[in-house]
Formats: C-alpha cells, sequence, structure tokens
C-alpha cells in the first residue's frame, strides 16, 4: 500500500509538470488570461503534488511513543493545505479576470497548436485523475484524493478557458476574461468542497449512518443489555472504533469473552480495517436469582463455594453453602473471611436474610500421581463391581482407573443409567456406591464417577 500511494504521488508530479510548462509556454505565446490563471492554477498543483508526496512518505510511518494512532492525518493536513492554496489561486485568478475586463482590450492569438496543447492537458489530467481516484479509494489516502481533486479542477478549468479561446475566435474580445471568471469561480467551489470534507476527517467526524449500524450489530447479540458510548475516529485507512456495552454480571468470563470476540467479528465484517476496542460492564440486571447474586458476590469476593443452598422460609430467605478455603488457614483467619463474605451477601440480598458458611478444606490444586500397584486395582474393580451390580439403575461399569498419590487412592470409573433418569437420581446412586466403597478401603480419598445415558457413544478419555 505504501509503495502504491508513494507510486502514484510521483507519477502526479511528472504529469503536473508537464501540465505546467504546456499551459505556460500557450499562455505567453497567445497572451491569453485564461490560459495563463490555469497555467498558475496547474503551478499550485504542482506544489500540492510535491507536497502530497511528502505527505504519503509521512504518513506510512509507524505508530510510536509519541503518535499512538499513527501519523496518517498528515494527509489531511495536506489536503487541507491545498484546498486553501485553491481558494487564494481562485482569488488572485478572479482579481485578474475584472481587472481586464475594466481595461482596454488586449489583442489575442489563437493558434491550432495551444488548442491541441490544452486538449493533452486535459487528457493528461483525465488520466491522471482517474488512477489517484482509484489509488486514493484503495489505500483510504486523503492526500490523493485532494490530488484527484486538483486534476478534475484541472479538466473544468481547460474547458472553460477553451470555451473562453472560442469565444474570442468568434469575434468576442471579452470571452477570454469571462472565461477566466468561470474557472476563478470553479476553482473556489472544489477548493471550498475538498475544505469542508477534510476538516470533517481532521474533526473526526464518523460518515453517516455508521454509528446506528454499529450500535445495531451489538444490540443483535442476545447477552447485551445495553449499549453505551461509541466513539470513532479515521486516521487513513484504519478506523479506531471505542465502544461499551453492559451484560449480565452472572454470565461467567469466559461467556462474556466469547461474546465480546463475537461483536468484534461481526463489526469487522463491516469495517474490515476497523481497530475495534470494545468494554463489556458486567451489571445487576433485574431478574437476577438469588442464587445468581450469592455465586457473583463470591466470585467478587475471590472466593469458591459449593452446595449453594437458597430456601424461602415463610418468607424469608435461608442461605446456606460451603466455602473453601486454603487447608492450612487458621481457622481464626477463615472465619473472617467467611464472615466478609456471608456480610457481603446480606448487604445484597437483605439484612433480614439467614446466612450461614461451612468451611472447608479446598481440593489440592496439583498432585503428582502414579498408577497404583495390580493387586490394589484388581481389588477395588472388584468391589467397585460388586456393588454396582446391588444398584438397579446402574449398569455398564467401564473405564475403570486407580490413581495413588500422597498415600490416598483416587478411583475414576464410568457407568450409564437410564437417560430419562434425574440428575437427583443418579448423583444419589454413585453417592452411595462412593461411601460404600470408601468404607471398604480406608485409604480411598475420593471416587469420581462419570455417569453417561444409556445408548450414547461411550465418553473420550
Amino acid at each position: 500500500m505504501s509503495e502504491t500511494k508513494q507510486n502514484a504521488a510521483k507519477l502526479s508530479m511528472f504529469a503536473s509538470g508537464l501540465i505546467v510548462a504546456g499551459k505556460l509556454v500557450v499562455a505567453v505565446l497567445t497572451g491569453s488570461l485564461g490560459v495563463l490563471s490555469e497555467a498558475l492554477h496547474s503551478l499550485i498543483d504542482f506544489g500540492a503534488t510535491v507536497m502530497t508526496w511528502f505527505a504519503v512518505r509521512w504518513a506510512d510511518l509507524p505508530a510510536d511513543e509519541d503518535h499512538h494512532y499513527g501519523h496518517a492525518k498528515i494527509e489531511s493536513v495536506a489536503a487541507l493545505l491545498e484546498a486553501v492554496l485553491l481558494c487564494l489561486t481562485a482569488v488572485f485568478v478572479a482579481y485578474q479576470a475584472i481587472h481586464r475586463l475594466l481595461a482596454e482590450p488586449v489583442p489575442l492569438r489563437i493558434e491550432w497548436w495551444a488548442i491541441a496543447v490544452l486538449l493533452v492537458a486535459i487528457a493528461i489530467d483525465l488520466n491522471r485523475a482517474r488512477v489517484l481516484r482509484a489509488v486514493a479509494k484503495q489505500t483510504s489516502s486523503a492526500a490523493l484524493a485532494a490530488d484527484a481533486t486538483h486534476f478534475e479542477s484541472d479538466i473544468y478549468g481547460s474547458l472553460a478557458v477553451l470555451a473562453g479561446l472560442f469565444g474570442i475566435w468568434l469575434g468576442l474580445p471579452w470571452a477570454d476574461s469571462a472565461a477566466t471568471l468561470v474557472v476563478a469561480a470553479l476553482i473556489a467551489w472544489i477548493g471550498w468542497k475538498l475544505g469542508e470534507q477534510t476538516l470533517e476527517t481532521l474533526l473526526d467526524r464518523a460518515p453517516q449512518g455508521i454509528s446506528e449500524n454499529i450500535i445495531s450489530i451489538v444490540e443483535r447479540h442476545e447477552g447485551i443489555l445495553t449499549v453505551g458510548q461509541l466513539r470513532m475516529r479515521q486516521v487513513g485507512a484504519i478506523q479506531f472504533l471505542t465502544l461499551s456495552a453492559d451484560v449480565p454480571r452472572s454470565k461467567p468470563n469466559t461467556e462474556i469473552e466469547r461474546l465480546k470476540a463475537s461483536v468484534i467479528a461481526d463489526i469487522k465484517a463491516l469495517l474490515p480495517d476497523a481497530d475495534v476496542s470494545l468494554i463489556l460492564t458486567p451489571v445487576a440486571v433485574d431478574n437476577e436469582t438469588a442464587i445468581e447474586k450469592v455465586n457473583v458476590i463470591a466470585a467478587e469476593h475471590k472466593l469458591a463455594i459449593h452446595h449453594l443452598t437458597v430456601q424461602n422460609i415463610a418468607g424469608k430467605l435461608a442461605v446456606s453453602f460451603d466455602l473453601e478455603v486454603d487447608g492450612a488457614m487458621t481457622l481464626f483467619l477463615a472465619h473472617e473471611r467467611a464472615t466478609e463474605l456471608e456480610g457481603a451477601i446480606r448487604q445484597s440480598l437483605g439484612d433480614d436474610v439467614e446466612v450461614e458458611s461451612h468451611i472447608e478444606p479446598q481440593p489440592e490444586q496439583l498432585l503428582r500421581g502414579l498408577v497404583a500397584d495390580d493387586a490394589t486395582i484388581a481389588k477395588i474393580k472388584k468391589s467397585l463391581l460388586t456393588l454396582a451390580k446391588k444398584e438397579t439403575h446402574m449398569r455398564d461399569v467401564h473405564s475403570i482407573r486407580v490413581r495413588q498419590a500422597d498415600g490416598r487412592l483416587f478411583v475414576h470409573y464410568h457407568c450409564r443409567f437410564d437417560p430419562a433418569m434425574s440428575v437427583e437420581n443418579v448423583h444419589s446412586v454413585v453417592d452411595r456406591v462412593e461411601i460404600q466403597l470408601q468404607k471398604a478401603f480406608g485409604h480411598i480419598k475420593r471416587v469420581i464417577a462419570h455417569a453417561e445415558p444409556s445408548g450414547a457413544a461411550r465418553h473420550k478419555l
């Protein structure tokens, strides 16, 4: 992209130089003010193309510590300066035209080659404007777009000058000055429009309708409650977009991250070059249940709880749960943690809520385990299969594994139940088997049963 932009700017300088030289020769040899004004216009354009070349080189410098958004805005600054030059040129040309209209007519010489030079200039302008417009669109270059506008203004100006020369050939001495005024008006109008467009870019005006489209994209995602402030700025080819939205605080962090990635992907489908910064803020919602509130509060305190139970006893809520803490922590510190959490829950649910916790040690984070010896595995496997046969609903016990860590045993197995059976009933069965297995083997620390519905494929280990 960088090389494409710079090559386009170099070719523009070369083309603009040729046009200036040709028009100056015609202006000197014919004495036409219209041609001279066009030559002056083209000379300004030549200076603008030189400025554009420097601007696109500067704009392609990467972002640094002082310019977090890069240097692409310099192209808009260059385009604004070109707009100012166009307007100043228009004022000068108009002044000269009015002065000649009020003075004595100046005899002009109209030669065929003068017409030919202007026609060649129009052809060059037409080609360069087309190429520059295409490259500007491809690279989102404000400076090249301004250059294309200059070449287009040259075309209109040259056509007006040709009309003035034709008027002189018809015997109308004022036609050249009138054509010059037309050129001045065209240059002023183009300069004004270019300046207006460039100022909008420098003032970070968002493209019309884009904000509504982006907000609509975000609101379509399930889980987005409200969309907050949207900020957008265009810097070269990149749209820097910052957006905030609220999500239910009961959503797990992993789900919020997936939602965030999905929203950003949809925005990039609309704006492929966008640099999107999306902030999702978890907030409480009106329909949040007591269980969701307690889980959120525990997560905010970075505490792990389980066996959470919420009961409604004669219109009064009673909350109980198991609180996991480091097994080496003193009872005093653990009780302080529990009291702090219980207080936060009361503050959220109401002071009349009954809250109590059961403190227990956290399971070890990482154990160095070994496969138990064959004799131990055989004994436990035989006992497990015997216990399973006594359970009417448990069948197809498989994938039995026994691991040993720190002198304790961990038993893992898979089994099957009727698919229509409730999870509560399934859990009661596997709990009963676990208790009996631990009674038979006192050094079994845990029994992990993976229940599968009958008829489903076996779970992959």
